[in-house]
């Protein structure tokens, strides 16, 4: 979202991405290459997938490339040898590569809360944050909004759902927005009581009806965690109050979100599952040019289909409403110990609505603090986890 004393730059060419080697990024290098010579990759950061990293550093020529995991710096600047880069590497690395001068368009698919500093860095550097992963604004939406006032750079959503309704935003302003929908696909789980949650799967949790997703971020959708994180996300990315914020069941996933006017007006986004969309308006705006993205056919789809979803058999999102509403720290401490309990689902060490349980009692047992630093942010963030572990050792 455009920020109050940001100005949008005229046509913003270099563009880092960083996880270029996941989903996301894999999919912005397509929107980047289709576009044409106007937008060119002028960096690229992995973890640890270097084999792919060296592929696309080969074929789009990036001048930075960031490998997060120092110990495989060397592996690929083997696997690079003869390419014209300036590599970073480790825990800095992000952020070095971030402040080049270059580098006018960061787009940040990160997962966890590792590329926070970047983001930080970014703003106030006065970048176009093109913000893919949920933790920057869950996490540090308020120091993250603020710091990007203050330096005037600019937020804009690539997750469709936030995309879609900064996409609808622009029918009105800010003051005349009544309510901010946000869809849902419901995941796997869709009109099942609490009950028949007891003994899921870690197969029947993958198992989503509609996108092609990583497993953390399917979890999320089978648990409705992911919804409750864009209620957080939508508080800090449109500036209103989380009480304007609703959430709203869509089978199809056909429309993205919706945005109700104080006129009774409401406008949605609609567009096939596809993150390409997304991705090219947030690289592109406020201009719209021809893209990748799969075009939609709504006489091939017939109909569409909403319903309000269940707060008492998917807990995350009352949880998120109260999260919402504490501040501080609360955020960091819910996003983290989702995290560690969907990583523990995964394992098969605890339950499915064990994850969901043990959210709820970090969430409980910590105490907020409410005006906070980037360093006590990732201290919550490292305590929750620490907690979902130890609370599972003392459970036996």
């Amino acid at each position: 979202m455009k920020t109050e004393g940001s100005e949008l730059r005229s046509m913003p060419r270099g563009i880092a991405i960083l996880g270029s080697t996941g989903s996301i990024g894999r999919n912005a290098l397509r929107v980047i290459e289709a576009l044409g010579p106007d937008y060119r990759v002028v960096g690229l950061s992995a973890h640890s997938s270097v084999e792919l990293l060296a592929e696309q550093a080969r074929r789009h020529q990036p001048q930075y490339v960031a490998v997060t995991n120092g110990n495989f710096a060397e592996r690929f600047r083997t696997l690079a040898a003869g390419l014209d880069l300036t590599i970073f590497s480790g825990d800095d690395s992000l952020v070095e590569l971030v402040q080049q001068a270059e580098v006018e368009i960061v787009l940040t698919a990160v997962v966890g809360a590792a590329g926070l500093p970047a983001v930080l860095a970014a703003a106030q550097a006065g970048k176009r944050l093109a913000i893919a992963n949920k933790e920057p604004l869950v996490i540090a939406g308020e120091l993250l909004t603020r710091t990007a006032r203050e330096h005037g750079s600019t937020l804009l959503p690539v997750d469709s759902e936030h995309s879609a309704v900064f996409q609808a935003l622009q029918a009105g302003t800010a003051a005349e927005v009544q309510r901010i929908l946000l869809t849902g696909s419901g995941g796997p789980f869709r009109g099942a009581a609490r009950d028949d949650l007891e003994e899921v799967t870690v197969e029947q949790a993958l198992a989503h009806p509609t996108w092609n997703m990583g497993p953390k971020i399917t979890i999320d959708s089978a648990t409705m965690m992911n919804k409750a994180l864009e209620v957080i996300e939508a508080r800090w990315l449109f500036n209103v109050s989380v009480d304007q914020i609703e959430v709203l069941i869509h089978p199809e996933s056909i429309v993205h979100s919706l945005v109700e006017f104080v006129d009774g007006s409401v406008v949605a986004q609609l567009g096939e599952p596809d993150m390409c969309l997304p991705i090219q308006y947030a690289l592109t705006y406020p201009r719209r040019v021809a893209g990748v993205a799969k075009r939609l056919r709504l006489e091939e789809i017939g109909q569409l289909h909403f319903e309000a979803p269940d707060p008492e058999t998917f807990r995350a999102l009352p949880l998120a409403y109260e999260v919402a509403r504490t501040g501080g720290t609360a955020a960091a401490v819910f996003n983290a110990a989702n995290e560690a309990a969907v990583e523990e689902f995964l394992a098969g060490r605890i339950r499915f609505l064990q994850i969901t349980e043990l959210v709820e009692h970090c969430l409980h047992k910590h105490k907020v603090k409410r005006t906070v630093s980037l360093a006590e942010l990732l201290d919550a963030d490292a305590w929750a986890r620490r907690e979902v572990k130890q609370s599972l050792v003392l459970r036996g």
